[in-house]
């Protein structure tokens, strides 16, 4: 399933309806509508497709390694920049744009799949202001993530941190923002293994995520979110914006997960995905009342897929998952969360409230079906 999207204006940003549970619309950070993006060859100042100028790209040539070591610079905030700008990428789509970062010198780009969404090529622009054309080579909007070669070699990429950072320690994210190229804001890490509540009902991918302060906004998904060492250890996401009262919250994909799904992708194309075959919702006061159960946590099954994990399980529509493997379940969101660190074949028990009925159901998960 993949994020949901709010039909916009040319020149206005793409964004998701996030909760109602919390009154607030998290925002997928790439932009979308307005103009083409100017031919490289074009030096007159023009307007982004957010109606902001574009900046002239002034990074160093993205065809050489970046100079300097991680650790040498570690806490030179210039520095940092400075070495990783060559692998941090614009990519520009019939509808917008977003950011990339280089995932192999062989011209490979990894990006959110709801940045090329709806396209086969996009243009790829770098720190150095060359611009190539690129291929989407493959998607998964799961975990809303992307592949995208572009027609250049030789280029630097950077170290993946696989481990989870800790919380406080510095962070920049790099990339793109309303059009903006190598852009670099900073902050520190805000938080780990977030899901944004009220996400659930219309994307599978805001879960398990990053927090960080340092601003995100819209052209900035796809793009780096790095550590004081210069190692990436998220792919900007998504943001709260200042409009639900929100200051400073912005959302990267772990890079641990992003390398996992990237390199199934390149394996064979997809990414395998435990699935249990119902849809999640939130359980209000009302709907507990409606169901005449006691409870004032859990996960409401608003449907089943009959021939899925949970339909052969005996899980029906209007049943209370209260708990996975023993762990509460008091949002949709963390349901899916827990599923993302399971694998097809597992077999999972839920406690089930059905009325006055407490029950014990396992479910063999499977593979996510292709749609």
């Amino acid at each position: 399933m993949s994020p949901a999207t709010r039909p916009t204006r040319p020149g206005r940003c793409r964004t998701a309806a996030a909760a109602a549970t919390v009154s607030a619309a998290v925002v997928l950070s790439a932009c979308t509508g307005g103009s083409p993006p100017p031919a490289p060859s074009e030096t007159a100042a023009t307007a982004t497709n957010t109606g902001a100028p574009s900046p002239a790209a002034s990074a160093p040539a993205t065809g050489a390694p970046a100079t300097g070591s991680g650790a040498d610079a570690a806490g030179n905030i210039p520095q940092l920049v400075e070495n990783l700008s060559p692998s941090v990428v614009t990519i520009f789509t019939d509808g917008g744009l977003g950011s990339g970062v280089v995932y192999s010198e062989d011209g490979l780009i990894l990006t959110n799949e709801h940045v090329i969404r709806g396209n086969t090529t996009v243009e790829v622009a770098f720190a150095d202001g060359q611009r190539v054309e690129g291929t989407v080579r493959a998607t998964d909007a799961v975990t809303d993530l992307a592949l995208v070669q572009a027609n250049r070699t030789g280029l630097p990429k950077p170290t993946y941190q696989t481990n989870l950072p800790k919380v406080g320690e510095g962070a920049l994210v790099l990339g793109s923002p309303l059009g903006f190229e190598n852009t670099a804001t900073a902050g520190i890490i805000s938080g780990l293994h977030r899901s944004i509540p009220g996400s659930a009902s219309n994307s599978l991918s805001l879960v398990d995520l990053i927090q960080t302060d340092a601003p995100i906004s819209p052209g900035n998904s796809g793009g780096a979110v790095i550590n004081m060492r210069g190692e990436i250890i998220g792919i900007s996401e998504a943001y709260l914006p200042p409009s639900t009262g929100a200051v400073a919250l912005g959302f990267a994909i772990p890079a641990a997960t992003a390398v996992e799904v990237a390199e199934e992708l390149l394996a064979d194309g997809t990414a395998e995905h435990a699935y249990v075959g119902l849809t999640p919702g939130e359980l209000t006061r009302q709907i507990a009342e409606q169901l005449g159960i006691d409870a004032s946590t859990g996960v409401v099954v608003l449907n089943v897929d009959e021939d899925g994990p949970a339909g052969r399980a005996g899980i029906r529509p209007g049943d209370v998952l209260e708990s996975m493997e023993g762990v509460e379940l008091d949002a949709p969101e963390r349901l899916l969360a827990e599923l993302r660190n399971r694998n097809p074949g597992d077999s999972v028990g839920f406690k089930v409230k059905r009325g006055d009925e407490s029950l014990d159901i396992k479910a063999e998960l499977t593979e996510r079906p292709a749609s």
